[in-house]
């Protein structure tokens, strides 16, 4: 007839322990709720710190014999070029700003300039920051890109043009782009060197920044992708700019691309991207971890690019910010 009181006992030694455990389980949860809360946002400091943590965007110099060669400034004395465009005011601007749900270039080539200009200056390179006015009306601002560098290749006979869109800021100041240029391409040569230096993110190879040389190839490569209008896209966050260039890149034959092109092994080694604690980015951080960390800001890179960003104004003077306390 004891027998069954056991259960009983026992199940009121559990509520006892259940009674006793409880309140330290509740004090746990604050902290359980906050270690979830700030998860999202661990791996941006991290990867904020890739460069401290080994990562190399700018390959040491090579050695010879024994001996480390210098990175030549430029040998011989090259002539360079930053071009740029501001789309404001363009007449296809507003449609492709509401298109973009909040995305607008309106003020960011404003807030970017004085950061360009004193770079260029510092290194003696020429800048050409074109007006709305350079802005075809018929295509989404970002097409004219194209018109901008192939009236530069032909007027004004530079060695390289380095294109970059409004929404980039040189964030290390310290390094030229003739050592950027030499990374890739392995020599001084001019007459040797490719005609197109790339870098590419998660969707292959960007059209926000590059370098382009001068040359007859150039100039014909220019033509050509502005001539893809098929890839001319009106009221979206994609103008098909970016699409003809891939393109383009995709149906050169092998020995075209080894001629002519040079991909850049890492992308944040000009055109690299902040990262965001959003879902697409802890989605690519997991499945595409290598892609990331070759491409994500970090302190100490070149060029920050606010690519995909809605508030660009707002992203472009938090970098401002920082760089000027870090000084």
């Amino acid at each position: 007839m004891a027998a069954p009181a056991r259960p009983r006992r026992a199940a009121s030694s559990s509520a006892r322990l259940l009674r006793r455990l409880l309140p330290r389980h509740l004090l746990l949860l604050p902290a359980a709720l906050l270690l979830f809360l700030l998860l999202p946002y661990t791996p941006g400091v991290l990867l904020r710190r890739a460069n401290s943590l080994g990562r190399r965007c700018l390959p040491p110099p090579r050695a010879a014999a024994g001996d480390l060669v210098l990175l030549p400034r430029a040998a011989p004395l090259l002539k360079i070029a930053i071009v740029t465009l501001s789309d404001e005011g363009a007449a296809s601007g507003s449609d492709q700003d509401r298109g973009r749900r909040g995305r607008s270039f309106r003020g960011v080539l404003a807030a970017t300039a004085r950061n360009k200009r004193s770079y260029a200056a510092a290194h003696g390179y020429g800048l050409a920051v074109l007006p709305a006015a350079s802005v075809d009306p018929r295509r989404p601002p970002s097409w004219s890109k194209v018109l901008a560098l192939r009236a530069h290749l032909h007027l004004h006979h530079h060695h390289w043009l380095f294109w970059n869109d409004a929404d980039t800021l040189v964030t290390n100041p310290d390094i030229p782009l003739e050592m950027i240029l030499f990374s890739v391409i392995g020599h001084s040569d001019f007459d040797a060197a490719p005609d197109l230096i790339l870098t590419e993110d998660f969707n292959g190879v960007n059209a926000g920044v590059f370098f382009i040389r001068g040359s007859k190839w150039s100039e014909k490569f220019l033509d050509t992708w502005w001539n893809l209008t098929s890839f001319i896209q009106f009221g979206s966050t994609k103008s098909g700019d970016n699409a003809a260039l891939k393109h383009l890149i995709d149906h050169f034959s092998p020995e075209e691309m080894q001629e002519h092109v040079r991909i850049a092994k890492m992308q944040c080694l000009f055109n690299s991207y902040p990262w965001r604690p959003t879902w697409k980015s802890m989605h690519r951080l997991i499945f595409h971890l290598s892609t990331t960390w070759k491409g994500v800001y970090s302190d100490g890179d070149f060029m920050v690019h606010f690519a995909g960003l809605d508030d660009k104004i707002g992203w472009i003077n938090k970098i401002l910010r920082e760089r000027r306390f870090l000084r």
